[in-house]
C-alpha cells in the first residue's frame, strides 16, 4: 500500500507516545490503534491490530532489556507467566471469532476503577519492593496471572500492561518498578504470540509497522529512563493517570 508523507507522521509521533506511555505502566494501545482506524478507516481491523502488535513487540522488547540491566528481575514470577501468557494470548486471538468483545466491557471498567481507587487510597502499595511468595505457590500464582492476562491481551488488549503492573504488587509484593519492568516481558511473551497469528494470515501494513516500530522504540527508551530515573514513585503516578483514562474510555464505549 501506498501512504502519504503527513499521514504517516501523525502515526509515527502516537506510535512514539505510545511507546512511552507502554515501557512505563502499559497502556499505548489507547493511542495508536485510535489513530490507526482514523488515519486508515478502509483497512480490516485486524490488520490495524496485527500491524499496532508489530510495533508494540519491538517497543516492549527495547524497554525489556532496558529493565533487565538495570532492575534485578525476578525470573521464579516472570517466567512461568511469559509461558503461561504465551499460551493463552494466541487461544485469545481465537475467541475473539465465538465471544462477543462487548460483554467484556463493563467487567474490565469495574477492575480498572477498584485498581486505581486501591491504588490511589494506598500510599505505601507499590513503593517497597517485599517479594512474598516462593516455591510452588509462586508458580501457580505466576501462571493463573500469565494465563488470564496473556489471554485478555490476545481477545481484547487495552490496560493489559496496567492490569498486570497491579497484580504482581498485589499477589507477589513487588515495587511499581519491579512489577512494571516484569510486565514488559509477560506482554512481549502474548505480543508475540497474537502476532503468530496476525501476521500468517496477512493482517500487517509492512510500511506503517516499520515506522511505528522505530517509533515506538524511540518512546520507549524515554519511558524506562525516566522510570528507572525517577523509580517507583514516578510509575505509579503514570499508572494513576493512565488507569484513569483507561476508565474513561471504557466508561464512554460501555455507556
Amino acid at each position: 500500500m501506498s501512504i502519504e508523507i503527513f499521514p504517516l507522521t501523525l502515526i509515527a509521533l502516537a506510535a512514539l507516545f505510545a511507546g512511552f506511555i507502554d515501557s512505563v505502566v502499559g497502556g499505548g494501545g489507547l493511542i495508536q490503534i485510535p489513530v490507526l482506524f482514523s488515519i486508515l478507516p478502509h483497512e480490516v481491523p485486524a490488520t490495524l491490530f496485527g500491524t499496532t502488535k508489530i510495533a508494540s513487540a519491538f517497543g516492549t522488547s527495547n524497554a525489556a532489556w532496558r529493565y533487565a540491566r538495570r532492575v534485578t528481575m525476578p525470573w521464579g514470577t516472570i517466567l512461568p507467566a511469559v509461558a503461561a501468557a504465551f499460551a493463552c494470548s494466541y487461544f485469545g486471538a481465537m475467541a475473539v471469532a465465538w465471544l462477543p468483545r462487548e460483554w467484556l466491557r463493563p467487567m474490565i471498567l469495574l477492575l480498572l476503577i477498584g485498581a486505581a481507587l486501591y491504588t490511589f487510597r494506598s500510599k505505601q502499595f507499590g513503593a517497597a519492593h517485599r517479594p512474598r511468595l516462593g516455591g510452588v505457590r509462586e508458580f501457580a500464582c505466576a501462571v493463573a496471572v500469565g494465563g488470564a492476562l496473556g489471554f485478555y491481551e490476545g481477545f481484547f488488549g487495552p490496560g493489559t500492561g496496567s492490569f498486570l503492573i497491579f497484580l504482581f504488587i498485589r499477589f507477589f509484593g513487588f515495587d511499581f518498578l519491579h512489577a512494571s519492568a516484569a510486565s514488559k516481558l509477560v506482554n512481549l511473551a502474548a505480543n508475540l504470540s497474537a502476532i503468530g497469528y496476525f501476521v500468517p494470515n496477512g493482517f500487517v501494513l509492512p510500511l506503517v509497522a516499520a515506522v511505528m516500530a522505530a517509533a515506538n522504540i524511540g518512546g520507549s527508551f524515554i519511558g524506562t529512563h525516566l522510570a528507572l530515573r525517577h523509580g517507583s514513585g514516578f510509575v505509579r503516578r503514570v499508572f494513576l493517570l493512565v488507569a484513569g483514562a483507561l476508565i474513561v474510555k471504557f466508561a464512554w464505549d460501555t455507556f
